[in-house]
């Protein structure tokens, strides 16, 4: 058992909207330890495969800053190539947002989404998808607001968990010390309909049934449950 919090039950979690200045839509989300910034920044075109069909697009990047971690992460730019992990995040948070909009109402528009990890305590890329979701709709409703858009092209809200099992125990939220003992490492991501959009799950240091798969997605519907009351804040908040 955990001396802090209940084995379902995620870590508290602090969402400032408008972070940032300048980006149409932004936050900064706290997830106990971890704190992502993320912004989104929409664009009047598109890729070259999109020209002349009226149609959007939308692309994420993700980052840990050097001081995020407890030896400095360096960054990409200094190795000279793209972090394999950062990279797979990327395309992970991207997926998961374009499967909650309507791409086909936004014209021929990029959406960019940027995800920069200030503090890293596990959870990092569940953390940047559920705070992506909401400097999304931040940014759409600034949007329909202004009639630059007619319609609302958000399907549903989106958010992610993790849950893994830590010494025969399955725990919701894992956070980094949790992280790197865990036996099963599973992120989850899922719509306001409770529908499944991801998942991504490993043995770490052992396997698993599909029996225990079952009970983990049950496990971590619980925290899900949770992460969608923070979301109030922005529907007060715009």
């Amino acid at each position: 058992m955990r001396e802090d919090r209940q084995n379902n039950e995620v870590r508290p979690i602090k969402i400032t909207p408008d972070y940032l200045t300048h980006p149409d839509g932004s936050v900064l989300i706290q997830c106990g330890e971890t704190k992502v910034v993320v912004s989104v920044m929409i664009e009047n075109k598109v890729p070259a495969f999109l020209r002349g069909k009226n149609k959007g697009w939308l692309s994420c990047e993700y980052s840990m800053l050097p001081g995020s971690t407890a030896t400095r992460k360096v960054r990409d730019i200094s190795r000279g190539k793209l972090d394999g992990r950062n990279s797979e995040i990327s395309r992970l948070i991207g997926r998961s947002l374009r499967a909650c909009i309507d791409l086909d109402k936004i014209g021929e528009r990029t959406i960019w989404v940027d995800c920069d990890v200030l503090s890293a305590d596990g959870g990092t890329r569940t953390t940047s998808i559920t705070g992506a979701y909401i400097a999304l709709e931040i940014a759409i409703k600034k949007y329909l607001k202004k009639n630059i858009l007619t319609e609302n092209p958000l399907i549903s809200k989106i958010c992610a968990v993790s849950v893994g099992r830590v010494n025969g125990v399955r725990l919701v939220d894992l956070d980094f010390k949790e992280d790197s003992n865990a036996e099963v490492d599973l992120n989850l991501v899922v719509n306001d309909k409770y529908e499944i959009i991801e998942i991504q799950g490993t043995g770490e240091k052992g396997t698993f049934t599909l029996d225990e798969l079952n009970e983990f997605i049950k496990d971590a519907e619980v925290g899900i449950r949770d992460i969608f009351k923070y979301f109030e804040i922005v529907e007060n908040y715009i």
